[in-house]
Formats: C-alpha cells, sequence, structure tokens
C-alpha cells in the first residue's frame, strides 16, 4: 500500500489481487455465521475493494494495514447485512394444518385454532389474534399492542411456529 499511494500502479494491482480471495473467504464466513446466503460474499468483495481504494489515502503509512482492511471489510459486511434485513423464511407445509380445507368442518376448524391460540404466551396470543386472525398490519398491531414493529414480527413468528407444531402433532398423530 505504501508503494501504491506512492503511486506503483503494479504494486497497487497487485495487492488488490491478493486482497480479493482473502476477502472472498472472510465474507463467506460472515455470512454463512449471520444465516444469509453465500452468494452475496462477492458484492462484499467488490464493495470493500472499492471502499480500499476510495480510502487508501486515510491508511496512514506507519500503522500496520491488515486492521485498517480488516476494519473496512467488517463495516461492508454490516452494511449488506442491514440491506438484506432480518427476513423470515417459513414453509408452506408448517401450516398446512392451519389452513382450512374443503372437506374440514369449518366450526371445528375455528375452534380448533382459538384453543390452540389460548396456549400460546399472551404476547405471542395478542399478535397472532390481531394478525392472523383479525387482519391488522405490522403497524397497526404494534400500535395496538403498544410493541415495536420488530418485536411484533418476532412475536408472530414464534405464534406461528408454534401453532405450525401444534398442528403438526395433533394431525400427523390423527
Amino acid at each position: 500500500m505504501r508503494a501504491a499511494n506512492a503511486g506503483d500502479a503494479a504494486a497497487y494491482q497487485d495487492l488488490l489481487r491478493r486482497l480479493a480471495p482473502v476477502l472472498r473467504e472472510s465474507a463467506r464466513r460472515g455470512l454463512f455465521r449471520a444465516g444469509a446466503s453465500v452468494a452475496d460474499a462477492e458484492d462484499i468483495v467488490q464493495e470493500t475493494l472499492l471502499a480500499i481504494h476510495l480510502k487508501r489515502q486515510t491508511w496512514i503509512a506507519d500503522a500496520p494495514i491488515g486492521p485498517w482492511i480488516r476494519a473496512i471489510a467488517r463495516h461492508k459486511m454490516i452494511d449488506a447485512l442491514r440491506r438484506r434485513g432480518r427476513r423470515i423464511d417459513l414453509p408452506l407445509e408448517d401450516f398446512v394444518g392451519i389452513l382450512a380445507s374443503a372437506d374440514a368442518e369449518p366450526d371445528l376448524v375455528v375452534a380448533d385454532v382459538d384453543r390452540h391460540l389460548d396456549t400460546l404466551p399472551a404476547g405471542q396470543r395478542n399478535v397472532v389474534r390481531a394478525i392472523a386472525v383479525e387482519g391488522a398490519s405490522i403497524d397497526e398491531a404494534a400500535s395496538r399492542l403498544s410493541m415495536s414493529n420488530g418485536a411484533v414480527r418476532v412475536a408472530l413468528h414464534r405464534g406461528l411456529a408454534a401453532l405450525a407444531a401444534k398442528f403438526r402433532t395433533r394431525y400427523e398423530d390423527g
């Protein structure tokens, strides 16, 4: 980097070429640990290399370069994970028992859902009832229940997962 900052283009290209595989492996590990798709690793590598290029004059030549590069890479990883957001994927098969079928008696299904809803902790029960039964949005439920949107999403996810497990067990057992 010292030579690159002094104008040696060949040294700079060599630095970037040697950094790319190290950054790629680090990005893959970070994404894997975060439960995200490792397919996004290349984007993080490119963003990191671009940031290094744009900020290379901020590196203090007397300081070690490793911590400076790791800090940039870490921030690019965090940025990528924030952009991705927290997505919750629930397989439809988990809710087959909850969804009404043509041959199911509607009153029995509703009674079954109500009975299982009553077994959930109060917070989850209130959120699931507000959103899944009454049709409220996340924002409406959060406002009505004096909760943050994130807390509503977590409670909804946990409540639906618990209901799916209860219905799966009930309908698999006959």
